[in-house]
């Protein structure tokens, strides 16, 4: 699903032709920021004037993310991260979308992903050096570690590239999603929603400065080899409001589906739109549908409306859990993570919950599945028991049933005998009673047939 822009002024729609030069000149700067601590501001600000607004609030902060990432980052050449995917080879691409292409790739004995940007135009141009800027700040766990950037121009055009940490199994849209692959279990749902819940509660709450994703989706969490959730794609991330504001005014962009109603129809950007769009992706967890489907039913194509008669109705909840779940004692579980969805989904922004108090509420559900999955086992194991120890009384009373078992065998075959002549006795007046009826039907019927024919001879001789 693909990202859209909607902007509210001219001013603010993407760069001009006439900034092109600034663009590249920019691009160079990022290279000798990373190889060096010291920064030509003034040349700096003149490039960044124009846009600013677009991926930064202030140039102080501009200037504070790029003393973070100044030694942070590597700095790639772009022949070195070519002959990493072997040319940047179709069998090697492991992602496409509107930015460009990733690839799988080996950097000396390291295993990468390198994202290449669509070098014609300056689609993407803005969400790169997001990428470069936020990633090279931001550490933590469940986000996808930026590991370095390529950042040349040539007659061919300016090559942008990002070299990330390799996600092995993909992103959380392909398992949920794809039919092809094994369905991902509850208990794992449950995980891959609290390490996301963790990276978003991170952004938002335990920086020094905020941080609003404003494209969460299955796409941008990604798994690693055992399935550590991580968010990725951070080229439409915006720095929060300022203390004492409410919130930050800015063009529309997201994907369709996730972005939360008040942001699009106003334009004001708030840390609670990250949040609705965490609801909308626990109900992908829990139905394994997308939010928008077009080759449903009329009825069924928009997830959030599909559900909402089944949520309030615990007896028809069912009906919405995937499928592929079938099997998992889960429901109980899925109806509280419905419940938590709802509140993400409020429609007013300040009645939806942090995202730490998301944090800790999916950690109650998770412990309540784990015990509840320890309990079942445990059940089976004394329903076991109960059979051994049955069993064991048997074998004392075995001997002493032997003898009552064998004396009643005679009588047994005596009433089964019984049994059975009663049986062909009452089969066979069965089967008299059925002829006989048949009889006096054919009888009647002749009879009927022989009284109309006289009565048709009596009325000719009359005549």
């Amino acid at each position: 699903m693909k990202c859209f822009y909607f902007t509210k002024d001219e001013e603010e729609e993407g760069a001009t032709l006439s900034s092109r030069e600034s663009k590249v000149s920019w691009v160079r700067s990022l290279s000798v920021a990373s190889s060096s601590a010291t920064v030509d501001t003034r040349r700096s600000r003149s490039e960044l004037d124009s846009d600013s607004r677009d991926y930064t609030d202030s140039f102080e902060f501009y200037e504070f993310l790029t003393q973070r990432r100044a030694n942070d980052l590597r700095v790639f050449g772009f022949y070195e991260l070519k002959l990493a995917t072997k040319g940047f080879s179709r069998g090697l691409m492991i992602g496409e979308g509107g930015f460009g292409s990733v690839y799988r790739g080996v950097v000396g004995e390291m295993e990468v992903a390198v994202k290449r940007l669509n070098r014609y135009g300056f689609q993407g141009h803005k969400e790169w050096i997001n990428e470069v800027n936020f990633l090279g700040v931001v550490k933590h766990p469940n986000l996808v570690k930026l590991i370095g950037y390529c950042a040349e121009d040539d007659e061919r055009g300016m090559q942008r590239l990002l070299v990330y940490e390799l996600m092995c199994n993909k992103s959380l849209e392909d398992h949920l999603l794809a039919r092809s692959r094994a369905p991902l279990s509850w208990t794992l749902r449950l995980k891959i929603a609290q390490d996301a819940a963790r990276g978003l509660a991170y952004l938002h709450e335990e920086m020094d400065f905020q941080l609003i994703f404003r494209d969460f989706k299955p796409s941008n969490i990604l798994l690693d080899e055992d399935f550590n959730a991580k968010l990725s794609d951070f080229g439409l991330a915006r720095q929060g409001p300022a203390a004492g504001l409410s919130h930050i005014s800015t063009s529309v962009v997201g994907t369709v589906g996730y972005a939360a109603p008040e942001y699009v129809q106003t334009g004001r950007l708030t840390a609670k739109s990250d949040v609705w769009s965490f609801g909308v992706v626990l109900y992908e967890l829990i139905t394994g549908r997308r939010v928008l489907e077009r080759n449903l039913p009329r009825a069924e194509q928009k997830l959030l409306e599909w559900v909402r008669p089944y949520v309030s109705d615990s007896k028809k909840f069912h009906f919405i859990l995937d499928p592929r779940l079938e099997g998992h004692d889960c429901v109980k579980s899925a109806q509280r993570l419905a419940s938590l969805a709802n509140k993400c989904l409020t429609k007013n922004p300040r009645s939806r919950p942090k995202m730490s108090e998301v944090v800790d509420i999916l950690g109650n559900i998770i412990t309540d599945a784990a015990a509840q999955a320890e309990a079942v086992p445990e059940t089976a194991k004394e329903a076991v028991d109960e059979n051994e120890e049955a069993a064991e009384e048997g074998v004392d009373t075995k001997e002493e049933g032997r003898e009552e078992v064998e004396s009643g065998k005679l009588e047994s075959n005596n009433q089964k005998w019984s049994f059975d002549f009663k049986e062909m006795v009452s089969f066979r007046n069965k089967s008299i009673e059925r002829r006989y009826r048949q009889l006096c039907y054919i009888f009647s019927a002749k009879r009927c047939k022989f009284s109309r024919s006289i009565f048709s001879c009596t009325t000719e001789n009359a005549v």
